[in-house]
Formats: structure tokens, sequence, C-alpha cells
């Protein structure tokens, strides 16, 4: 008889991934937050001649010295002084995650972590032997959490608290207000701050507010380039802290899961930030028009409501059909010809929603709000 680990049996497929899977080739795909764009062309053009070039071998296992350097510097205007000792180049954002996780929780002590939630992080505190406990981000405050819901959580064996703003799946962001208030709550208990920022270029309306800056040394920053360079396939990331013994530890760790992240890729990030530094702003106005777009239409349909975002690639709308929950709806969606994301997908509290990533043209976008439509109100004739 085979034996397998607890850790293995008790992680889950996400729901995300189970819809996706489910999809033919035909369906109008909100489903998975990958934007339909390609990198810049110099991103292209420069990773194959690095590997032209000879760059195919090791890195050290921080990365490379001069690209660890430039993304401390674009980070220059939340918090000056920082240099390639302050940054750890990983094998994407979700690396990074498992790095901080498995770098500042041991078995027994539990992590507070965000609802509705990107799927990898409980089963991350898990893997870690420690406990997720998650706090509400409600609808009706903009997915914003509360300090009296999170000061409900936490106990003597809290070790950190994990932000996630611009947030997948809500797209809901802060303002310097609420992230002060976030901060001192981490402060009062003497938690580390993991800030999952990996959207911190796609925002609209406002600029993106970051825990980096702040006074406190306990705050590590996920970023990727996956998103904003639209590089998801790459698998490029990388881990920032002010607090040189964090990045010491989160170093070593990094060694162990993947030894260094990919030579030639490196450089090539490295001459895309250098000579397209632009890119992700052309990006992020392009996603803005979608995003107005199909938050128009959504509270335009009976039964939909629908924030609009600040950031990120998604929208969460609460659809509400009288006697079906919300992977019910998906699947009808999907029998109709339109693939999203169940809110459950993204935790309890993601009952009555749905995410739809808006990562495709807006004429699709379109069609695809034409079928929700269609579809919302044959259920409820048939309800």
């Amino acid at each position: 008889m085979s034996y397998f680990s607890q850790r293995a049996l008790n992680i889950q497929p996400t729901g995300v991934r189970k819809m996706f899977d489910m999809a033919g080739d035909d369906v109008i795909s909100f489903g998975l937050g990958e934007p339909d764009f390609q990198p810049p062309p110099i991103a292209i053009e420069a990773f194959h001649q690095a590997m032209l070039d000879g760059k195919n071998k090791y890195t050290t296992t921080a990365g490379l010295p001069s690209l660890r350097k430039k993304i401390a510097e674009d980070w220059e205007s939340y918090q000056s002084g920082m240099d390639e000792n302050n940054v750890c180049i990983t094998m994407s954002g979700t690396n990074a995650l498992l790095n901080v996780f498995m770098t500042t929780v041991d078995p027994g002590k539990n992590v507070l972590i965000p609802e509705p939630y990107f799927p990898l992080y409980g089963p991350d505190v898990g893997l870690c032997g420690g406990e997720d406990r998650y706090y509400p981000c409600k609808f009706e405050n903009e997915f914003v959490p509360s300090i009296s819901d999170l000061e409900n959580l936490v106990d003597q064996n809290t070790v950190a608290i994990l932000y996630n703003f611009p947030s997948n799946p809500t797209g809901g962001t802060l303002n310097a207000k609420q992230r002060d208030d976030l901060l001192e709550f981490a402060k009062k208990h003497d938690l580390w701050i993991i800030s999952d920022e990996v959207y911190d270029k796609i925002t609209f309306d406002e600029e993106h507010v970051s825990f980096l800056g702040c006074d406190y040394d306990k705050i590590i920053i996920v970023g990727s380039f996956s998103k904003t360079y639209c590089m998801t396939g790459w698998r490029i990331g990388y881990l920032l802290s002010t607090n040189l013994e964090a990045m010491k530890q989160l170093i070593k760790i990094q060694y162990y899961i993947t030894a260094c992240s990919n030579d030639a890729m490196q450089h090539a990030v490295l001459k895309t930030m250098e000579e397209a530094g632009d890119f992700p702003a052309m990006v992020s106005e392009k996603f803005k028009i979608r995003r107005d777009l199909i938050v128009r239409r959504l509270n335009a349909i009976e039964g939909v409501e629908c924030h609009s975002p600040k950031g990120a690639i998604y929208v969460f709308p609460k659809v509400t059909v009288p006697g079906m929950n919300s992977e019910e709806l998906a699947l009808e969606l999907l029998k109709d010809g339109v693939l999203c994301s169940p809110g459950t997908a993204f935790g309890k509290s993601g009952e009555g929603h749905l995410r739809f990533a808006y990562t495709i043209g807006e004429e699709d976008i379109s069609k695809g709000m034409d079928i929700l439509e269609s579809t919302l109100n044959r259920l409820r004739n048939e309800a």
C-alpha cells in the first residue's frame, strides 16, 4: 500500500483550477488571473540574447546583484537607502510566499490571513505546521479589514499577519489611514507583516499605498513581475525587506527550495526594467478601461452589485440567484460559455460572489456580460 505524507493529503486543488480544468477551448474566460498581453519585446530579445551570451549558469542564491539593486531603486520612492542586500530573487511570487512562511512560522504558531484570500496562503502556512486564521474583508467595507475583527483573532501564538493590497480576488486597496491602522495593530502585537504587493503597479485612480517605508522593521514585501510585466510563465518574483537579519534567513531558506533563480531570465528582467520601465503603466491604463467596462455592465444587471476596484485585475461582485450557491451558478455559466470562479474558491465568506478576471479584450468582456445577463434571467425564470 502506498504511503503519502499527511501534508500532501491535506492539500486540495483550488476552486479556480477546478473550474479552469473543466472548461473547453470555446469559452469566454474570466478565470485565471493572467494578463493577455505579452512581455515587452525587449524582454524577449534580452532573454534570448542572455542565453546566447552564455548566461545559463547558477547565480548566487539571492540572485544577480545588479537586478537586486535595480529592484531596490524601483522602491526608492517608498524607502530610501536600500540596495541589493535588501532583495532576494525568487522563482515567482508563490515561491516567495513559501519562503516567508518557512522563515517565520513554527508548528503551533498561527498567521492571520485575509478572507476572501489568494488560495495559496493557508495551505502554505499548513505546510509549515502552522495554523491559518482568517480575518474578514467584507464587501460592505470595500474589502478592507476592521481592527476589531483582527483583535478577536490574535493571541500569544500569532507570529504574522498577511496583507494583500491590491487584492486578489477582490481588487480592494488601502488608503494611507487604513494602512496606518493596520500597521499599528501589527506593532501592538509584535507581528511580522507579510505584505503581498504583487499588483503594486496595477492601480487605478490613486497611487499604490505600500507597507514599505513605514516605521517598523518587521515588514517583508512579496513582489513579482508576473502581472506588472506580463511574465506569468517566466516564474520570477522577489522578497524585499529593510530588515537585514530577515533577508539573511529568507535567502538561506531560498537555497533549500530552489537554490537560485534562472540566470538568463534575471538578465532579461534587468534589461526590461532599464529600458521598458513604463510598460506597467501602459498595462495599468488598459486594465482601467476594462475595469470601467465590466463594472458598468455588472451593475446594470438585476441582482448584481459590484464595487469598482482600485487595483489588480479582478472584480468580485455579489450575484444573487434564489436557491443557488456560487459554485452552482459558476457551473451554469460555464455551460453557457463563460468561465469565472465561484466566490467560495477564495474562502467561505466568498459565498454569494463570483470572481471575474478582466484579462480579456473589451469585445469579449461585453460578450461575456451578455451571456451572464442571459443566464441570470434564465435561472430566475426557472426558480
